[in-house]
């Protein structure tokens, strides 16, 4: 593992403090490049408040942060500005044009709810409802052709306990459209080291099946996750049984 692109920061209420633990950690784990990529704000109906990302009042503290340890650090790793988004079709242009004012290097999807957060179903909790799942496969493709985004984080977090040939049916459509569009899936190393619902293995079987390009994402909310050897070797163990080599890094400009 060279590169970490999936990293948050305490402005999303759920990650520890310090932004240069994590540099820090990067650089013992002998990382090339280190991306921070905290929830993003998002402009949404007046009386609506996110209790799981930085507020739109945030962002200019996010970005000066990262910008200091980045050239504080340049001697010692390259630190990116990004953003881990959502793709809400109702309010995406507008955040588009918020963020059009701060010097953002890349964005990855992290599709977290269908529709939007607002009084709508989060993708993580169990469903068997055919709808739900083509909702969400329908929902990352049509955020992913927006061309906007670097990867996609945690495809598998959707999580469907229904007819498994349904599952495979869905999440091959997915697969196919990331390739068809050049975009890479996350192995989110999180996921994996928490033994949560993803990795989930029938999705790794259609990702060997239809040989995407992979890329590890430590999704670290702690400093010590941005890199554990133990858990990169596990994961690359996982992977390997699928015939999935990951990509060592990806080309921001």
């Amino acid at each position: 593992m060279k590169v970490n692109y999936h990293t948050h920061t305490w402005r999303c209420k759920h990650a520890e403090a310090n932004e240069r633990a994590y540099v820090e950690r990067a650089i013992e784990g002998d990382l090339s490049e280190l991306g921070f990529s905290d929830h993003t704000p998002y402009i949404f109906p007046e009386g609506y408040y996110s209790s799981f990302r930085m507020l739109p009042d945030q962002l200019e503290d996010y970005v000066d942060t990262v910008l200091s340890l980045k050239k504080e650090y340049e001697k010692d790793i390259r630190i990116l500005l990004g953003l881990e988004v959502e793709y809400y079709p109702a309010y995406f242009d507008k955040l588009l044009s918020f963020l059009s004012q701060y010097p953002i290097e890349y964005m990855i999807l992290g599709q977290h709810f269908l529709g939007s957060e607002i009084k709508k179903p989060y993708s993580g909790s169990g469903t068997g409802d055919n709808n739900r799942l083509k909702g969400y496969v329908d929902q990352c493709i049509e955020g992913m052709r927006t061309g906007k985004f670097l990867y996609l984080a945690h495809p598998d977090l959707i999580h469907y306990v229904g007819e498994p040939s349904f599952y495979q049916k869905e999440m091959r459509r997915l697969c196919k459209e990331a390739n068809a569009l050049k975009m890479p899936l996350e192995f989110n190393l999180l996921g994996f080291e928490e033994k949560r619902h993803y990795p989930n293995d029938l999705f790794w079987q259609l990702v060997s099946e239809e040989k995407n390009d992979v890329i590890l994402g430590s999704d670290a909310h702690r400093a010590v996750n941005v890199y554990r050897e133990d858990v990169v070797f596990q994961a690359l163990r996982y992977l390997d049984t699928y015939g999935i080599t990951p990509i060592e890094k990806l080309v921001i400009e």
